[in-house]
């Protein structure tokens, strides 16, 4: 391959829907009911899912919080005590027209060549929605 184009890796259908499914299970598991979105490396859905009873703007969190990991290419969360006034990255929020969340549940996935995509996951705290979302990748991705 040429020196002109980066070769990136991505996320396949396949492996987002095995994503999804895998939160879904372990949010069944711990008892929530959440949201669940793959996104690919520019934060552009691939698979998503909404459990029966999950809260209604679970969806467009999970979203969110996918598209704030891939964008920044670390945890959602990671962002939240930064983005407080007088913090490092005050401000961010009102960033990418409102689209950045600094909740626990945004987590990008990684090959070898880099960014691959992300998983977000809304529902429970954030602390459960972190949990999930990992619980998924390590699963599918390993």
């Amino acid at each position: 391959m040429s020196d002109s184009f980066i070769s990136r890796s991505q996320i396949s259908l396949a492996s987002a829907q095995a994503l999804v499914a895998a939160a879904v299970d372990h949010a069944t598991n711990i008892g929530i009911a959440v949201s669940v979105v793959v996104a690919d490396a520019s934060g552009n859905l691939i698979a998503s899912a909404r459990m029966d009873d999950a809260p209604l703007g679970a969806m467009r969190l999970a979203t969110d919080k996918a598209y704030t990991a891939t964008l920044w290419q670390i945890p959602s969360g990671d962002l939240r005590l930064s983005s407080q006034p007088g913090g490092d990255d005050w401000g961010v929020t009102s960033t990418e027209g409102g689209r950045v969340v600094v909740y626990e549940g945004g987590l990008p996935v990684f090959s070898d060549s880099g960014l691959a995509g992300a998983i977000g996951v809304s529902g429970g705290t954030g602390a459960q929605d972190a949990e999930c979302g990992q619980t998924a990748i390590t699963a599918v991705i390993g």
